[in-house]
């Protein structure tokens, strides 16, 4: 990811014939929202994880196309409903629930992820409108490196030019909107950077252009260790 231009700096126009994305400018209680001391057990939470024996394996230990380590049920039913209770007083929402594609499909929510520096690096995306409507990550590294939360991105053209940050019907992902498969790292712009904090939680429209900042540690406990979460919500 590029930073930003300077607003005094004069871009050329976006390409008349590349694929774009629409611009929602990013607001914190809007469309982004991020909570400090999210869990009044974080600690307990941190050392669950910690002492946990079994972990699934992915990049670059199998095939999966997620980095680390993870493991399902990382917050008890009790913790889990506070949180959703929270994140439903934050959106305004009535209801969330975990979405599933007819297919069987579905995002793993609820799940713990330990990534080492060597084991991951930024990958900018949305998560699929189809299974999910927020996304949020809950950052559990005791000693983290600040520079390794969450960022915000805007599509950046070969050009210089900016483009957008977030998919919109009737597109699902960023596949749907801009017909490629993968873009490098340098076709992105950071918009905002969210810092990791002991116990912050970032919760965000899932279809907004977002990714892991970096990561950190070699070590089990100097990881970067994190909870995730998707819901789904009416629109």
């Amino acid at each position: 990811m590029l930073p930003l231009p300077a607003p005094e700096v004069l871009l050329p126009p976006i390409p008349a014939i590349a694929p774009s994305l629409p611009y929602e400018p990013l607001e914190h209680g809007k469309n982004y929202w991020i909570v400090d001391q999210a869990l009044p057990n974080a600690e307990e939470i941190a050392e669950r994880c910690y002492q946990r024996e079994q972990w699934q394996y992915g990049k670059p230990y199998t095939q999966e196309s997620w980095p680390g380590m993870r493991f399902h049920g990382a917050l008890l039913p009790a913790e889990l409903a506070a949180l959703e209770a929270k994140v439903m007083q934050l959106t305004g929402k009535q209801k969330l629930w975990m979405g599933q594609a007819p297919g069987g499909l579905k995002l793993d929510s609820n799940v713990a992820q330990l990534v080492g520096q060597q084991e991951g690096r930024p990958h900018p995306h949305t998560d699929s409108r189809s299974l999910c409507r927020y996304a949020c990550v809950i950052y559990l590294s005791r000693d983290p490196a600040p520079d390794s939360g969450t960022s915000f991105c805007r599509l950046r053209y070969p050009n210089g030019a900016i483009g957008g940050n977030i998919v919109a019907a009737p597109n699902n992902n960023l596949v749907d909107a801009l017909k490629v498969r993968a873009l490098p790292i340098q076709a992105w712009y950071e918009d905002l950077r969210v810092d990791n904090v002991f116990n912050r939680m970032i919760l965000y429209k899932a279809n907004l252009v977002h990714s892991a900042t970096g990561y950190f540690g070699q070590s089990l406990r100097d990881k970067r260790l994190t909870v995730v979460f998707f819901w789904m919500a009416e629109d």
